[in-house]
This record gives structure tokens, C-alpha cells and sequence, in this order.
């Protein structure tokens, strides 16, 4: 079976700002316009696509798994943008990262409240 993620959508409150956020912290190309949406793509050839809603955004949770290098240069940018960040998805360990499975991890919030991750392993039982 070869059935892969291609893109998700991502609503915000706005696009441009939560996108390029994204962009910026995980030093991605800047987003593309299509249609509606500004799209980011990640490496695994996943798209997320940032849409304006004026609706309630409910909190979604995404995560990136990166490298050890990447992992110290993307942390950087999180504290050089003084954001809070989290070791665990409840967000009650402010100001700390987690490891797991032998790798390093933390939680922080976009502009629109979503929740994101960056971790150097995946999670394994």
C-alpha cells in the first residue's frame, strides 16, 4: 500500500502570519500561494495549508520530527523569540524540554493557539 499524507488544512486567524511563523521556526521556504491557502512544506513532501476562518479555531496538535543539529537551531529561535514552550502537550512543565526514547522535544504555541512539536525521535511503546 502506498497511501501518504499530501496536505492538511490549517485554520487561522491569519494565514500570512501563522504560516510565515511556521515557516521562520522550522527555517522552511517561505509559504506559496494556492487558492485560498498559503501552503508550507515540510520534507516528507506534506503540505500544510494555512486558511483564514473566522470561526473558533479549536487547538490542533502538530509535530515535527527533526534532526539533533536542527533540534539546537530551532530551539534557538524559540527562546530568541522569547515564546513559551512546554515539555509536555498539557503545557504544566513551562519552560522545559522532555526526553524521550533517547531524543529531545518541546512544545510551543503559533499565532493562532495551535500546538506544535519538535522532537529528534519518534515515539515507540
Amino acid at each position: 500500500m502506498t497511501i501518504k499524507l499530501n496536505h492538511t488544512i490549517v485554520f487561522s486567524k491569519d494565514k500570512r502570519a501563522s504560516s510565515a511563523f511556521l515557516a521562520e521556526i522550522l527555517g522552511l521556504p517561505e509559504p506559496v500561494p494556492f487558492g485560498p491557502f498559503l501552503g508550507v512544506q515540510v520534507a516528507n513532501e506534506v503540505t500544510l495549508d494555512f486558511m483564514d476562518t473566522d470561526e473558533e479555531i479549536m487547538l490542533q496538535h502538530y509535530a515535527f520530527l527533526i534532526s539533533e543539529a536542527e533540534f539546537d537551531t530551532i530551539f534557538a529561535r524559540i527562546r530568541e523569540k522569547k515564546l513559551d514552550y512546554w515539555a509536555d502537550p498539557g503545557r504544566t512543565r513551562p519552560g522545559e524540554t522532555y526526553t524521550h526514547n533517547g531524543g529531545r522535544g518541546v512544545y510551543f504555541m503559533d499565532p493562532s493557539g495551535h500546538l506544535l512539536e519538535i522532537q529528534t525521535r519518534p515515539y515507540v511503546d
